[in-house]
């Protein structure tokens, strides 16, 4: 998926929309925004280790004050990367319609198609892992995305704002913030913020600020009732909050000399989210049993898989993208997408 300087369907504006022209649908239209595919990548490493123990069926009651790691993961991992996920769906789904407008005469109908197509694959997924997030974030894009992108950004943000407010006070968190995170992203692409995240940096760091003070106040309100983690307000709290101060942390440090690393490794990942994320659900499924976590407490086993299947993941990633231009399930979903044959291999001199 490309990511170009959003023009969005139905944005005010005093010109005449351009005309319509028959690009090809494989030509990227705009440079890839990296700060998103390394947000995706490093949301993808935390989503995969909250996924593994119900794979596993790792559910055993455990003392923290024996093995701490899942207290840890409490603290730290749970409910703190699937907000990341969810919002940078919304971006991305914002940045394609753009995209899409100035690509054919009917976006939103294009944008219905990839819709469907994310359903089939969340379908089939849902073989593999019930409980996975393509099903929900197609179908909220259906109900949710496709509607609202007929009002401006002005209008979603607030609106995306008040769902995750209503979510966090009203229930625990979980899924319940997908919509709101999902609308928020979606109009922070109308707003074309996301083409100039490297121009903010000061708003950034006032964000991090906030969100580090606020996630630290609510995780001692989640160390009240420890073994409630992920079932309060709280731990809600907490999660929204510590999602925000890590992904605007990692916007601050790709502001910094480490931006070289942490595009090397979480770049890939993110540029092909989708494929990684479906082939890791495989890779836990083929090797977890092999490594005794099935129905087991066998935490340490549980990050040596996850950094394993990340180590490959990236290693392949970055071999695949020096070929091709998208991933192969990317690849498929946007030929679906645009019902025709995408040029996929990079030519060379």
């Amino acid at each position: 998926m490309n990511y170009p300087i959003p023009n969005v369907p139905g944005r005010a504006s005093a010109a005449p929309p351009p005309p319509v022209t028959a690009a090809p649908p494989g030509k990227p239209a705009a440079k890839r925004i990296v700060e998103l595919d390394v947000l995706r990548g490093f949301a993808l490493c935390g989503i995969l280790l909250v996924n593994i123990p119900p794979m596993m069926h790792m559910d055993r009651t455990v003392d923290y004050q024996v093995l701490p790691v899942p207290h840890v993961f409490d603290m730290f991992v749970q409910q703190r990367f699937f907000p990341i996920f969810s919002l940078l769906f919304g971006v991305g789904f914002g940045i394609f319609l753009a995209s899409a407008g100035q690509r054919a005469a009917h976006p939103r109908v294009v944008f219905l198609r990839r819709l469907v197509v994310l359903a089939g694959f969340g379908v089939l997924h849902q073989f593999l892992q019930p409980g996975e997030a393509l099903l929900p974030y197609a179908i909220l894009g259906l109900v949710v995305l496709l509607p609202m992108s007929f009002l401006p950004w002005w209008a979603n943000l607030p609106i995306g704002a008040a769902l995750i407010a209503a979510a966090t006070i009203l229930t625990s968190g979980g899924t319940s913030l997908i919509p709101g995170m999902m609308l928020t992203g979606f109009a922070l692409a109308q707003s074309e913020l996301s083409a100039t995240l490297h121009r903010r940096g000061g708003q950034i760091a006032i964000m991090f600020a906030v969100a580090v003070v606020a996630s630290a106040g609510f995780l001692v309100l989640q160390e009240r009732d420890p073994l409630s983690a992920g079932f309060t307000h709280s731990s809600a709290a907490a999660g929204l909050f510590m999602a925000i101060a890590y992904a605007t942390g990692l916007l601050l440090l790709m502001r910094t000399p480490a931006r070289r690393a942490l595009s090397a490794v979480l770049e890939p990942l993110g540029r092909m989210a989708l494929t990684n994320y479906i082939t890791a659900t495989l890779l836990v499924l083929l090797l977890g049993p092999l490594v005794g976590l099935r129905e087991s407490a066998e935490y340490g086993a549980l990050i040596a898989l996850a950094v394993g299947i990340l180590v490959v993941q990236t290693i392949w990633s970055r071999l695949w993208l020096a070929r091709f231009r998208y991933g192969p399930l990317e690849w498929v979903w946007r030929c679906a997408t645009w019902w025709s044959i995408v040029p996929n291999r990079r030519v060379t001199a």
